[in-house]
């Protein structure tokens, strides 16, 4: 019989629906997973199991009602450590925050749990998400489900790490320059970086830059399009917000013929340096991806001005939310976030313009592309999974790398352009380890690419590139899903 923690959201629910399944069994097999797996990882640093276990025996009872159930209703979720959960920690990955407990839920949490969901804990992440390999003074690093001894990704590496180890079918993520893409890349599951708006926040201190947001991580499109249902919609208090964002998960039963889509593709946006073996890996792809399109060409595309620009309203976004912490408590703040600070002080107000100019540009000149294609595909990382150990690569083809966030530009530069993009599992690297690509679709196509993301990560499960579960025991699968 199949371990209730190895089903898919889907699944699960189904089974919950159908009164095959109690929450408060599905959530014991995953409180037991969790218990098993995570001290090889450390994905999962703060639990709620007793307020778990009551949420469940209360949906179970709930099943012998007459009463419409939830979408997720009785689904395990996992919340990134930088949504604040009412009356459980949340410490942002930092020390000045190592025992802050919040007094209201943000609104991803409070959506998930309006939902249905049971949060069974806080995942990792590196301090106020600044950087992409999940490691933080308050509770170490997150290691590799495939390999701890390598970065899960980051900043949501915790959410991706503990999805990869089947301790939850679902999990919360946010993304600034590929907090939700990279760590999916690097574990092998699904991450959403939505349009801008589309999962409403209250807590961005910057709500009118459309370089943060919220959004899903799963192990399918079509889990990851059932908590998109859940967490997406309009409220007032996000700027970027608006009537109409939101996304049903009925729209994916839509059909999205790949044979009917236009794919380009591009290695570097003209921005990124990406090692030689993952271009060279990718390139290979190329031709299994764009066979299943109508057409599929690659692209010559020079995102080369996102480097300053991305640089300076990097800065002032995190300068905002968190310089005066720092220039009140600047021993408790680790080095990315000071980098980041101390950027900010030395910008100018013409350097901010500028930037603000130059985003402005590249955003529309970038929506241009897509009266050629219907989507874009490239390399989800840069770089092969790197020592745990290290903050960041130093150097990539021998170049050397300044900036921490220097070597993921693959990301960060996707993020200027206000587009949806989702990253798929694509096989294995050259070490082994899972690879990924990002589709990118259109400025608020969101639903539209998350059913020809489904179409194509079947496809590949056909051909052969399909996610695979790491083995951490005999229960652990090793058959593409």
């Amino acid at each position: 019989m199949k371990n209730p923690a190895d089903l898919s959201a889907i699944e699960a629910r189904r089974s919950i629906g159908a009164r095959e399944l109690l929450p408060s069994d599905l959530v014991d097999a995953c409180i037991a997973r969790i218990e098993a797996r995570n001290p090889a990882v450390n994905a999962v640093i703060t639990t709620d199991f007793e307020v778990a276990r009551a949420t469940a025996a209360a949906a179970d009872a709930a099943l012998n009602t007459s009463t419409a159930l939830p979408a997720l209703h009785g689904l395990p979720v996992l919340i990134k450590d930088l949504s604040r959960t009412k009356g459980l920690r949340t410490t942002f990955g930092s020390r000045c925050f190592a025992d802050h407990v919040p007094d209201h839920d943000d609104i991803v949490v409070e959506r998930l749990r309006s939902a249905g969901a049971i949060v069974l804990g806080k995942t990792n992440t590196p301090e106020f998400g600044a950087g992409a390999n999940t490691s933080n003074l308050v509770f170490g690093a997150t290691g590799n489900p495939y390999d701890p001894s390598v970065t899960s990704g980051g900043s949501s590496g915790g959410s991706a790490a503990a999805l990869a180890s089947h301790m939850v079918p679902l999990a919360s993520g946010s993304d600034l320059g590929g907090s939700l893409r990279i760590p999916a890349s690097y574990c092998g599951v699904v991450g959403m970086r939505p349009s801008p708006g589309v999962v409403a926040s209250r807590s961005h201190v910057s709500g009118f830059s459309p370089l943060w947001t919220d959004g899903p991580m799963a192990r399918s499109v079509k889990d990851l399009a059932l908590m998109l249902s859940a967490i997406s919609g309009f409220d007032v208090r996000d700027p970027l917000c608006a009537p109409g964002l939101d996304f049903s998960f009925n729209e994916l039963h839509q059909i999205e013929d790949l044979a009917l889509a236009r794919v380009g593709f591009s290695t570097d946006l003209g921005v990124a340096d990406v090692e030689t073996d993952i271009a060279a890996l990718f390139a290979g792809r190329r031709s299994a991806i764009g066979q299943h399109f109508r057409s599929a060409q690659a692209l010559d595309i020079d995102l080369s001005d996102a480097a300053d620009i991305f640089r300076v309203l990097r800065a002032e976004s995190l300068y905002a939310a968190y310089g005066a912490l720092a220039e009140a408590r600047p021993d408790e703040i680790g080095q990315n976030v000071r980098v980041n600070i101390l950027e900010a002080t030395s910008l100018s107000l013409a350097d901010t313009a500028q930037a603000d100019a130059g985003h402005t540009k590249l955003y529309r000149d970038f929506q241009q592309l897509f009266q050629h294609i219907d989507y874009l595909i490239c390399p989800a990382t840069a770089v092969s999974p790197f020592p745990v150990a290290d903050n960041h690569p130093v150097a990539i083809n021998g170049k050397p790398l300044t900036e921490y966030y220097a070597w993921y530009a693959i990301t960060w530069a996707l993020s200027l352009t206000g587009c949806p993009v989702i990253t798929l599992p694509c096989g294995f690297d050259a070490k082994g380890m899972p690879f990924g690509i990002q589709i990118v679709g259109p400025r608020h196509s969101d639903a539209k690419l998350l059913r020809i993301a489904h179409s194509l990560e079947l496809a590949l499960a056909a051909d052969g590139l399909g996610r695979v579960s790491p083995k951490f025991d005999a229960e652990a699968s090793d058959t593409p899903e």
